[in-house]
């Protein structure tokens, strides 16, 4: 049976786990092969939650493998313009062509935006947003010259519509995610490159699953149980779960990736469990 995506080539960034491993695997479930792209290495600002580590890339790989995928796994900081070039030409000449890019990559921590460090203010914007223009840019000219058309999605968040507390770094960067899809939107789509976004809510990834998370939601209770963490954080969603999961983001990149959303684009689609509804 043919995949919606048979012949495509996709990269993924933030690719080693969480969100980016599942949209590596259900894009080549379809029928894409995959460039993954991670760090996988520490970064100064996040101290809430380990990194993610060559060894998840290589479970990404193992996993995307497992389902038919053709997969070139880098370990590049999406900062890295020169890095990202060489990625995009190492999987153009291997893989033929490249066809969609989910800038996936990003980071967080918490704290009240005045006591920010500067530090730590710099590197969440840098890596959540100048690292999608970053990947953005490494992409666009290899997708143009191909004359395949193709797709670009990138993740946002509810945090790219509203505000929320104690992120103010991170809801910056997002709206800014959106701000420049709309312009990519505009500026591709003589070439037939289509630009969206996704929006979750909370995924259940390690960057929600850890203590500092649960204790934002659940602040007057030391250690609070599942239950309580489950009841406060289905709270923000209309549809009451406390979390979606990576397949849930992943169906979407998949459809805005295929065929189907061939005159999609410029739109931010949120997968938000009813979040920003209200």
């Amino acid at each position: 049976m043919a995949g919606r995506l048979d012949g495509k080539v996709a990269l993924v960034t933030g690719a080693a786990r969480g969100q980016g491993r599942s949209h590596c695997v259900r894009l080549a479930e379809e029928g894409a092969d995959i460039i993954a792209v991670d760090v996988c290495a520490p970064l100064d600002s996040v101290k809430s939650f380990p990194p993610a580590t060559p060894e998840d890339l290589e479970q990404t790989v193992a996993e995307t493998e497992r389902v038919g995928g053709r997969v070139i796994a880098r370990q590049v900081d999406v900062r890295d313009l020169a890095g990202m070039e060489a990625v995009v030409r190492d999987g153009v000449a291997e893989l033929g062509h490249l066809d969609t890019v989910v800038a996936n990559a990003a980071i967080v921590e918490w704290g009240r935006a005045w006591e920010l460090s500067e530090a730590d203010w710099r590197e969440v914007i840098d890596v959540n947003l100048t690292g999608v223009w970053v990947t953005a840019k490494a992409a666009i000219p290899s997708m143009i010259e191909a004359g395949r058309g193709g797709s670009l999605i990138f993740t946002s968040s509810a945090a790219g519509s509203r505000g929320f507390a104690n992120v103010g770094h991170y809801v910056a960067a997002k709206h800014g995610v959106i701000g420049l899809m709309r312009t990519l939107a505009v500026e591709l789509g003589p070439y037939f490159i289509r630009v969206n976004t996704v929006n979750p809510t909370n995924v259940d990834t390690p960057m929600i699953q850890h203590p500092t998370m649960w204790n934002l939601f659940v602040p007057d209770t030391p250690n609070p149980s599942q239950d309580q963490i489950k009841a406060a954080m289905s709270q923000v969603n209309a549809i009451p779960v406390p979390w979606i999961d990576s397949v849930d983001v992943s169906n979407a990149v998949v459809f805005l990736a295929s065929d189907e959303a061939r005159y999609i684009t410029g739109v931010s689609m949120p997968v938000d469990a009813g979040m920003t509804a209200g």
